[in-house]
């Protein structure tokens, strides 16, 4: 049997961090709600570390810059193969 993936609001995932800040435990709260134990671990976390549930504010500064020098990489080979063809282009003349 497959679960189908939902998307929660990011009112309705403070709601579930704060009745577990408020003592209620992690094994009620995912059996009242029907919830997975790793989607509320990781709420409660990115809601302690950023107050964000959002991943982009959730990244660790390497994959910030992973990402950022990933970017700069694909920018940089297209300059060059424009380049490339401007030599072609150049050398037919």
């Amino acid at each position: 049997m497959t679960r189908t993936r939902r998307t929660f609001t990011p009112e309705f995932k403070l709601q579930m961090v704060r009745l577990f800040e408020n003592g209620k435990s992690k094994a009620e709260i995912v059996r009242e709600y029907n919830l997975t134990a790793s989607a509320l671990d990781k709420w409660v976390k990115n809601h302690q570390n950023t107050g964000s549930f959002n991943h982009l504010d959730n990244l660790s500064e390497e994959e910030r810059e992973i990402r950022r020098l990933r970017k700069d990489n694909q920018q940089l080979k297209m300059e060059n193969d424009i380049l490339k063809q401007a030599a072609l282009i150049m050398g037919r003349k």
